[in-house]
């Protein structure tokens, strides 16, 4: 009797504590609401002032866009339904661009329509930076309907609204995973796109949908395509924190980190049987503020009736294996490391050729040192050992 009290209190008390989480969530979602007073900045163009709608601007690449773009004096709304991104880093942001008709934040799901449109009838925003999206390559041959609906069919909705409410500027969040597996190295633009897994194929699907509606539009498109991304702020505000349920299917970065803070017993590398030097994946990786400033060069040379398609890399392609001695030297830690098989829908070596971004926007990466990055990254994780919850220095 006394247990089943016990149990019965304790699964009491579990219900209480998680509807007082949800009940702050939404207080604090409620809070971040415009008012009628602020509101008049976001609903009305002004002068001078580019208001960019920035989706999925809550989470890792995303929220490092919004914030060179609050630093560059751009309005900005992001809109995100949290699935993936941190409301903490959303408050990052209001707290340090707290001035009214600098940032708002809006909790929405774009696969709602109506959701999507009434967002744009109540603000004038002049472009769109498209960053929502599920973006893992395992997780997606795992549950590859969920990756075209939230890609694919989310995009789709995104574009009706911009074509309704007249917004002519989308910089739009692809990936290299688009080419697949090209028979030759670097990548350039031309490369033919045969994506092997579903998350490759739902960007590409999307890339399609924009190109063929901008051949009747004068929308200014520029598309990038990114390489594997690492790397945090510099100033320490914003990093990468994944959500713990997620940790298996994400960037090889976390992973590293997630080991060397105990939190994983080791990192497991999935591949070594690859035809590459040594075996394991080879990738380009490209630093978050780089990727970022790449975004901000996309949307300052957006032409109307012009379509741009950029690699965003560093044209160096490095394996797994050189990536791991790296993560080791940033984080001071002896990683145990797992070598298992493939994991399904991955691709032996892929990297960039970044020359026509460069020539074109004239932007190139600048944070190519992968220790460097990585010490950045890792200086964030141990001052964030519970993401952007609760934060805590560590030695």
């Amino acid at each position: 009797m006394d247990f089943a009290d016990t149990k019965r209190k304790g699964t009491i008390s579990g219900k209480i504590f998680m509807a007082a989480v949800v009940t702050t969530i939404f207080i604090f979602i409620f809070r971040q609401t415009p008012s009628s007073s602020t509101s008049n900045f976001f609903s009305h163009r002004e002068a001078g002032v580019t208001h960019v709608l920035v989706t999925g601007g809550a989470g890792y690449i995303g929220s490092h866009a919004a914030l060179r773009l609050l630093k560059d004096s751009y309005r900005v709304t992001i809109v995100d339904n949290l699935s993936r991104g941190n409301i903490g880093a959303v408050k990052v942001l209001q707290e340090l661009f707290p001035e009214p008709g600098a940032l708002q934040f809006i909790y929405a799901d774009l696969g709602d329509p109506k959701a999507v449109n009434k967002i744009f009838s109540e603000n004038a925003f002049d472009a769109v930076m498209h960053f929502a999206a599920v973006a893992y390559v395992g997780e997606s041959t795992l549950e590859p309907l969920r990756y075209y609906h939230n890609i694919t069919s989310n995009t789709l909705v995104v574009l009706e609204a911009m074509a309704k409410h007249n917004v002519k500027t989308l910089i739009y969040s692809s990936t290299c995973a688009t080419y697949g597996e090209p028979k030759t190295m670097p990548i350039t633009e031309e490369t033919d796109q045969l994506p092997i897994n579903p998350y490759g194929k739902a960007k590409k699907m999307a890339e399609d949908i924009i190109l063929d509606f901008s051949k009747n539009s004068d929308m200014a498109v520029m598309i990038l395509r990114y390489f594997n991304v690492i790397g945090s702020d510099p100033e320490g505000r914003l990093g990468e924190a994944p959500r713990p349920e997620l940790r298996e299917h994400g960037r090889i970065s976390g992973a590293c980190f997630d080991a060397a803070r105990g939190i994983m017993p080791g990192l497991k590398v999935k591949g070594t049987d690859y035809k590459t030097a040594d075996g394991t994946c080879v990738r380009d990786y490209i630093d978050v503020t780089d990727l970022v400033d790449a975004h901000v060069k996309a949307l300052a040379n957006a032409k109307p009736k012009k379509v741009g398609i950029y690699n965003v890399g560093t044209g160096k392609g490095r394996s797994v294996k050189e990536f791991v001695e790296a993560c080791k030297k940033a984080t001071g830690v002896s990683i145990k490391i797992d070598y298992l098989e493939r994991r399904p829908g991955d691709y032996a070596e892929v990297y960039s050729d970044p020359s026509k971004i460069r020539r074109e926007l004239n932007w190139t990466a600048r944070y190519t040192d992968l220790h460097e990055s990585l010490q950045i990254a890792w200086r964030w994780q141990k001052s964030h050992v519970n993401g952007y919850g609760t934060s805590r220095a560590t030695a």
